[in-house]
């Protein structure tokens, strides 16, 4: 899957599309057109989205009428593929979600999504918390604008470390020894979505973090070299995990769906993973207040000798909203975008525990306690590295999910990971 989405990714940099209508209006007066949108919210895995997308679009077509909003809804790696095709066919829906920086490049190369800097500029000025819009923005033009602001946590169960007299872990040596001490009492210690390869490129990124600072991770991709000894380092420890048994059993063989309902079920002890999880922590109505009450977090711990800090996150603006350059409709289109943007940023925090990429003024708000924490957390950052995934070129980031699986399964040495990691880098310009 990997390598097909590269070659129809690589397409998109000599394909481009018609030009987008941008004069259009609606005909007639107030015809009534459809504007069609993809999301990655299904109902079942992102309940507390996928309800709010939907009052949104409600609240859009009650204030326009002529407007209706046709949705599909596809689950994330189903929702790329399906994007990346859709791309290649000059057929992308009217509006989308994307993600930013090097996903995003040969899109923007391509020609396929509108400059969105019109709604920056306009009624949507000054409402992005500082550094959320850069992302998405190429040659200093703005491509899409961002709903979330995510960081990556390690959500832990508390029940599970209570009954074994366990501490968050403050070194990457004490969770070494929680995970031994989980084993020998028959307990998972982490599950993980490693078929997906992005949840186990977080383990990476922070190992490398930690082991290397802040600036190791950012600093090979933008220089397109993958040979700092801390990249090599980071690799060796994953390893070493690996062999402690820290992840659940056929770990690189379940989705990430199907890694989080070992957590949620209580069969695993950890999950690192976004803070697009907090609703069902926090907010989901369906989800016990009992369960919702057992589940902490921790920072990514620290290494001995490492250069990292523990105020340094994985994360950043999550997926962003985009308008197709071919749209018939482009600023119907873009009408809903600025919409969107303001009520997700209205609705995100009161009813979805989800933390808004908009300005939003939470002193009045109830809010529940890890939101807050969070919140906190997200506000007294030393640094966050955006997915390795998204930072690189479609290529390399290919390469980087396939080396991340391969890794995880002792597949490949750390020393050939860093090899063909760098390789990839230097090859895709």
């Amino acid at each position: 899957m990997g390598l097909c989405r590269a070659l129809l990714l690589a397409l998109l940099l000599v394909t481009t599309a018609c030009s987008g209508k941008e004069g259009d209006i609606v005909k007639g007066g107030g015809e009534k057109i459809t504007l069609k949108m993809m999301h990655l919210w299904p109902d079942g895995n992102n309940s507390a989205q996928n309800k709010m997308v939907k009052e949104i679009i409600r609240e859009f077509e009650k204030a326009n009428p002529n407007i209706k909003i046709a949705t599909e809804v596809l689950e994330n790696e189903q929702y790329k593929s399906k994007l990346t095709i859709l791309a290649a066919s000059n057929d992308l829906p009217d509006i989308g979600f994307t993600w930013a920086a090097g996903f995003m490049d040969p899109y923007v190369k391509g020609n396929k999504f509108s400059v969105l800097d019109d709604l920056l500029q306009g009624e949507l000025n000054g409402k992005f918390v500082a550094g959320t819009t850069e992302p998405y923005s190429f040659d200093s033009k703005t491509y899409a604008l961002p709903v979330e602001l995510n960081i990556v946590p390690v959500y832990y169960n508390k029940e599970i470390f209570t009954e074994f007299n366990l501490k968050p872990p403050q070194t990457l040596d004490d969770l070494k020894t929680i995970i031994r001490t989980l084993n020998d009492n028959g307990i998972t210690p982490v599950t993980l979505g490693g078929k997906d390869g992005w949840p186990a490129s977080f383990w990476y990124m922070y190992l490398a973090d930690r082991i290397g600072g802040s600036e190791v991770l950012d600093k090979a991709v933008a220089n397109q070299d993958f040979t700092d000894p801390s990249l090599l380092e980071a690799a060796r420890q994953v390893q070493e995990l690996v062999n402690l048994n820290t992840f659940i059993k056929g770990y690189n063989g379940l989705s990430h769906d199907e890694a989080k309902v070992q957590f949620m079920n209580g069969k695993s002890a950890m999950f690192a993973m976004g803070t697009w999880e907090l609703p069902d922590y926090t907010t989901t109505a369906d989800i016990s207040q009992e369960f919702k009450d057992n589940i902490g977090y921790f920072k990514f711990p620290k290494v001995a000798g490492g250069k990292g800090n523990v105020d340094d996150w994985v994360g950043g603006p999550g997926t962003g909203l985009f308008v197709s350059q071919n749209s018939e409709h482009v600023r119907e289109a873009k009408r809903f975008v600025s919409f969107f943007v303001q009520k997700w940023g209205e609705h995100s925090v009161v009813d979805a525990g989800v933390i808004p990429a908009t300005k939003v003024d939470t002193a009045a708000i109830k809010l529940p306690q890890m939101f807050i924490d969070l919140l906190d957390e997200l506000n007294k950052a030393n640094k966050v590295t955006l997915y390795l995934d998204t930072q690189m070129k479609p290529v390399a980031s290919s390469m980087h999910i396939n080396l991340v699986q391969a890794l995880f399964a002792e597949a490949v040495t750390p020393e050939d990971f860093i090899k063909k990691q760098d390789e990839a880098l230097k090859a895709d310009k």
